[in-house]
């Protein structure tokens, strides 16, 4: 296939799925934009809803307290707590009571639940309602939903009850106003939205209980299953109506149940949004996203004709200097020339080469002075120390020389000694710059790194419960079967000593010391935690660094060992601490170091195995804490 083909087929393809992608996802935020906004448009209805019925509910409780307060309410309780009262008398006055506090519903009942006055049902005169003698503090009730029986038939009703105590009897008032379709009609509804109301006033799903401001909703029996559903299982839920086979034809429903004062179901409350308009919004992206692909394949047929003698000539002698740039060559230089972004792209090209060789030759200067400049700081700052005491202990040797011949071969004795111990101290410290400086290369070899870790854990066991020292708990966690790796074993085994050294300083109080062995892709996994001190985020940036330390008797050599014995085998160490939580070492070991200049077999004087952590551990100076 010819460039020219495939630039074609690529920017066809790349024109394809972005446009794909793009109309996929301005549709897919489309949708959830105006599910969101159909759900807060459903949230504000139910909250106006419930704003208005609790308004209504206050409402209705002050006027019921109202006629509880009245005069004639107050007059009607005296005589009916008298004996023999003629309770006939009253049997018209809920009527005319209720009209003017502007009530649907209003019962006169006595203490012993007999109606005494309905406005609702007059013919229910003497009828019982026992449940308004039940023990219940009305007054701190407040209004309630309530199934109310009239002569039409049941309604839903908002009621409210009062009491007026006269001695040892009750009259209680009972009023409200009926939830139906005026009450739906003062919502106030935004576009393509609609409140339905259901009346759960009978045993079985009756399709003129499900109302609208207007009335009784048609095709009200397609709402079946979802109040059924809500009458066994009470609770907000969301469902979707399909009216017509055009999917703009649905609507989403979100039901909110309605509870009387016993938490039983009296009504539900449907928010229903249309789903026309996002629906369309749908077809005029994907109509928009077929026009953008037939223009683009037709802009794409021209570009890749043209673009293929524009750009492959010069490309071709991009990727020519480009493979001479990494094989090694900073000074190679491409040969193309024109104001066009090819042209640009190869000046930049040249321009970029020349920067980098002469950045390359600073940097490697820069990097020499520092390194000399560091080790000349560390060494400069290492043999400082034995240095003053040889001072004073000569210029003591001179001052008893010249003051008190007598006692000079006692001075003589004891200043030689001193001499020896600095002579002997400053041996040590040469010999752990000259230890890090030889570092051997790996000898490689079969390791199980279970069985280093476990060799470890045994040599300082002793350590780990010394007397008179806080102790160290350890804790092993290897897993099983874990891979062979190709490795340098006394290596690995200094450098892992140096990680425990390094955490039993970290815990001078004590603490729990954690290995943990992993099968990892390409190798093996290594981490040593421990619950010290930790590190600060500064501390952790700096702590591989040949000679930095924050031991006041360190050299700074111990990380920076175990960093280049991992380096050595191909491996990766990471660090992750928290001040006063604790601090752990990641290290990944491949299962064979890859091949190069840095895995030859040392020579023969250099193989000697080094020197152990137990063999440069003088106050653990070749092992630093985690500030080392």
């Amino acid at each position: 296939m010819t460039f020219r083909s495939k630039l074609f087929w690529v920017f066809t393809l790349a024109l394809l799925l972005s446009v794909g992608v793009i109309a996929a996802g301005v549709t897919l935020v489309t949708r959830r934009a105006f599910e969101d906004l159909n759900r807060r448009h459903s949230e504000s209805l139910v909250a106006q809803f419930e704003r208005e019925f609790e308004r209504r509910g206050q409402d209705v409780d002050h006027r019921v307290q109202g006629i509880a307060d009245a005069e004639g309410t107050v007059r009607m309780a005296i005589e009916l707590s008298r004996a023999k009262a003629d309770v006939s008398v009253y049997v018209n006055d809920a009527h005319g009571v209720s009209q003017s506090h502007q009530l649907d519903f209003l019962d006169f009942v006595g203490s012993d639940g007999s109606i005494i006055s309905s406005n609702e049902w007059p013919a229910r005169f003497g009828y019982k309602m026992e449940w308004l003698t039940q023990p219940q503090d009305w007054a701190a009730l407040g209004s309630f939903l309530t199934r109310v029986d009239t002569q039409e038939g049941p309604a839903l009703g908002l009621m409210a009850v009062s009491t007026v105590r006269v001695g040892d009897s009750n009259l209680y008032i009972l009023g409200g106003e009926r939830l139906g379709k005026d009450f739906l009609a003062s919502l106030v509804l935004p576009a393509g939205m609609r409140a339905l109301l259901y009346m759960n006033l009978d045993p079985s799903f009756q399709p003129a209980n499900l109302i609208d401001a207007s009335g009784p909703v048609e095709q009200g029996e397609r709402f079946a299953s979802f109040i059924d559903q809500e009458r066994q299982q009470p609770g907000k839920q969301t469902f979707e109506i399909a009216w017509t086979p055009d999917p703009s034809g649905s609507e989403a429903f979100h039901a909110l149940p309605l509870q009387g004062r016993q938490k039983e179901l009296l009504g539900v409350l449907l928010i229903g949004n249309s789903q026309q308009e996002v629906v369309e919004l749908e077809r005029r992206i994907r109509l928009l996203a077929l026009g953008v692909v037939a223009m683009g394949l037709l802009f794409g047929l021209l570009l890749s004709w043209w673009g293929a003698a524009r750009v492959t000539r010069p490309v071709r002698k991009l990727a020519e200097v480009a493979r001479e740039v990494s094989a090694g060559n900073w000074n190679a230089r491409v040969d193309i020339r024109g104001r066009h972004e090819i042209g640009q792209l190869a000046l930049a090209f040249n321009q970029m080469t020349h920067e980098l060789s002469e950045q390359r030759e600073r940097l490697l200067q820069a990097e020499r002075v520092a390194a000399w400049r560091e080790v000349a700081r560390r060494l400069a700052h290492e043999l400082k120390n034995p240095l003053f005491p040889l001072q004073t202990t000569v210029e003591n040797l001179r001052r008893a020389k010249e003051q008190s011949s007598d006692q000079f071969e006692e001075v003589f004795r004891e200043s030689t000694g001193i001499l020896l111990a600095e002579i002997d101290n400053l041996k040590t410290i040469v010999g752990r710059f000259s230890d890090f400086a030889k570092m051997p290369q790996p000898e490689l070899g079969p390791v199980n790194l279970n069985d280093v870790v476990r060799a470890i854990v045994k040599l300082f066991e002793a350590q780990f419960g010394a007397v008179g020292r806080p102790p160290i708990t350890s804790e092993l966690h290897l897993e099983e079967n874990l891979p062979v790796i190709q490795a340098d074993a006394t290596l690995l085994h200094r450098a892992i000593e140096n990680l425990v050294l390094n955490a039993m300083d970290a815990m001078p109080a004590g603490g729990v010391l954690m290995l943990r062995t992993t099968r990892e892709d390409g190798g093996v996994g290594l981490e040593v935690s421990d619950t010290g001190t930790g590190l600060t985020p500064e501390e952790c940036e700096r702590l591989f660094t040949p000679y930095y330390t924050t031991k006041q008797h360190g050299t700074g050599l111990g990380l920076a060992i175990v960093q280049s014995v991992v380096s050595d085998h191909g491996g990766r160490i990471s660090v992750e601490s928290e001040s006063g939580v604790g601090t752990s070492f990641h290290i990944h070991l491949p299962a064979k170091p890859p091949q190069g200049p840095a895995m030859v077999t040392p020579p023969a004087q250099n193989s000697a195995p080094p020197p152990s952590a137990e063999e440069t551990r003088p106050s653990s100076e070749s092992a630093p804490s985690e500030g080392a």
